[in-house]
């Protein structure tokens, strides 16, 4: 995990006009580890409304996996850890 600071040190204000809060460069991230540009705007919703360490478990349940299909496995794998955390309460 980047903190802020490194964040800001790779901001280039002409590239990244569009991205101005922490959680949407954090969705970003995930979409281009997925492969999954497209629907970049699903990530960066995921990243403001799912908590940090949830979306971090299931990157990186994916990023050791190999699967073909890296998107279906991660969203498997976050409803997962969703309803482990809901068990508990």
């Amino acid at each position: 995990m980047q903190s802020v600071g490194q964040i800001l040190k790779k901001f280039d204000p002409q590239k990244d006009r569009y991205i101005s809060r922490e959680f949407q460069s954090f969705g970003i991230y995930l979409a281009e580890e997925l492969g999954d540009y497209k629907h970049r705007s699903m990530y960066i919703k995921l990243a403001k409304t799912t908590h940090r360490s949830i979306l971090e478990k299931a990157l990186s349940y994916v990023s050791d996996s190999n699967a073909r299909n890296k998107v279906a496995l991660f969203m498997w794998k976050l409803k997962e850890l969703k309803n482990q955390k809901s068990n508990k309460k």
